[in-house]
């Protein structure tokens, strides 16, 4: 990605419920990432909070243009990817900035 004019990102940010890590896990990596793979959107960062005021996971995915990062969010399979992974977290929140070359929040 040497040239980041119109990529988007695409950020969640949550709280992963201690009594569903496990299942979080395997939900996140057998399900979630691979079907908004199919769907157009790559997972580039997981980061985990180990201190502080803030939700305690931030996942990162790209798109390669606006269009596609829509399409994608505005989709019935995203909407049934979204529900689901929140029986596992809470705070849940997710949204669109344009992809810069530095931590993104």
């Amino acid at each position: 990605m040497d040239n980041l004019q119109g990529y988007v990102k695409v950020l969640m940010n949550y709280d992963i419920n201690p009594e569903s890590s496990s299942e979080y896990y395997k939900y996140m990596l057998k399900k979630m990432v691979p079907d908004l793979e199919k769907l157009g959107l790559s997972m580039v960062e997981a980061w985990h909070t180990g201190w502080g005021e803030y939700p305690n996971r931030l996942v990162a995915f790209v798109a390669e243009n606006r269009d596609t990062a829509d399409r994608v969010m505005q989709s019935e399979e995203f909407s049934e990817l979204e529900e689901k992974l929140q029986e596992f977290v809470s705070n849940y929140s997710c949204r669109r900035v344009p992809l810069r070359d530095h931590f993104q929040f």
